[in-house]
């Protein structure tokens, strides 16, 4: 198998050895591709001077998650890859994972995204968030079988071979960072392709001291609502309802609640929705009609 990996970068130097040496420990050997988003930090002189096998892209801006991942992928589908492995920066996976995710490809076409299972960055328990998109307590619950269907799994360790890409397009430039993985996902499931990870393999995702912030917890419900009003799984009226009428029935309970400044914040995501309801009418159309370019 062919396999290219992407890995988007921004200020890259906290994960960037064991992010990158566990790719050259892979037992199925991949092209690397760091697209770095304008990092501040020694990010690009590093990559150059240690990792001279991996293929740099320096953008001059900070393009987001989506359109920069956009780049490797378009990369991928012009030089003929069997497909691509998305990982984050602050990602890194076990030496069989490649191979088998490419493998379990070839045999399950039935998917278009397979993930390993995400441990957090001390590999000790799950990462919080995959066990909740899994509905998993801990390593111990683990099912049997090859695949495990999941609906979601964040974009942090993504296996897409090129049919699937060629099926549902690319990241849709409607998302800046955050959202692009689920509005995905949710294009995933309109083409009718699935979503799963591997419960024999496992890659780690090193976020477990993240605090959650308030504002941290207002993006989150941003970006959720936006991928409702954009799901095309959805006809647009119910994409409304699920997001901007959603947002406004958030602005009443915080009312009721005597939650005046989260009123105020819900109230703010549900015109900003409003604004974006030409571009999420395009981007619906384009899900649809033809896949999401890169912009």
């Amino acid at each position: 198998m062919n396999v290219l990996v992407i890995i988007v970068s921004y200020n890259f130097m906290p994960w960037i050895d064991r992010c990158l040496d566990s790719l050259r420990q892979s037992q199925l050997k991949a092209d690397v591709m760091v697209i770095d988003n304008a990092s501040a930090d020694a990010t690009v002189d590093t990559v150059r001077k240690r990792y001279p096998e991996v293929k740099l892209v320096v953008n001059k801006a900070n393009l987001g998650f989506g359109r920069a991942n956009n780049i490797g992928m378009k990369y991928a589908l012009d030089h003929g890859y069997d497909g691509v492995l998305l990982l984050n920066e602050d990602a890194w996976v076990n030496p069989d994972v490649i191979g088998h995710l490419s493998s379990l490809a070839v045999r399950h076409p039935e998917y278009g995204i397979l993930s390993p299972v995400h441990l957090t960055g001390s590999g000790k328990t799950l990462e919080h968030g995959f066990a909740t998109y899994a509905h998993l307590q801990s390593t111990a619950d683990l099912p049997d079988g090859e695949v495990v269907d999941a609906g979601f799994i964040d974009a942090a360790i993504w296996y897409l071979p090129m049919g699937s890409i060629r099926r549902v397009g690319m990241f849709a430039p409607l998302f800046y960072h955050y959202g692009e993985d689920k509005d995905y996902c949710n294009r995933m499931a309109f083409h009718g392709l699935k979503v799963g990870y591997v419960p024999s393999v496992f890659g780690f995702h090193d976020r477990e001291n993240r605090k959650v912030t308030r504002s941290g917890r207002f993006r989150a419900e941003w970006v959720y609502m936006l991928s409702e009003y954009a799901n095309v799984c959805y006809s647009l009226p119910k994409a409304f309802a699920m997001s901007v009428l959603a947002t406004c029935k958030k602005v009443m309970q915080s009312l009721f609640r005597g939650h005046l400044r989260d009123a105020c914040s819900f109230m703010a995501i549900a015109f900003r929705l409003l604004g974006k309801t030409g571009a999420v009418i395009r981007t619906r159309r384009d899900s649809v009609r033809t896949p999401a370019c890169p912009s």
